[in-house]
């Protein structure tokens, strides 16, 4: 089983298509939009039962260059 969270990224201006071609090579999330408003990208991923949803997302996403803020959603159930 896994955890399912979503996740917003403000990238820095000028960086959101390089933010998320490095995302894809990554291959770590399920599906990844480009998003107006408050942020630029928004990504579904699908966490391990066994990681740390915190550690898993600074140590596989948060440590691209172009990455000015993030905001995780966790998910419960699925209807």
């Amino acid at each position: 089983m896994s955890t399912c969270v979503f996740i917003q990224l403000r990238c820095k201006p000028g960086t959101t298509y390089r933010v998320a071609e490095k995302i894809a090579l990554r291959e770590i999330h399920s599906e990844l939009y480009s998003t107006s408003g408050e942020y630029d990208l928004l990504m579904k991923v699908y966490i391990p039962e066994s990681e740390d949803v915190g550690k898993y997302i600074n140590d596989h996403l948060l440590d691209i260059e172009g990455i000015e803020r993030s905001m995780t959603t966790m998910t419960y159930k699925v209807f």
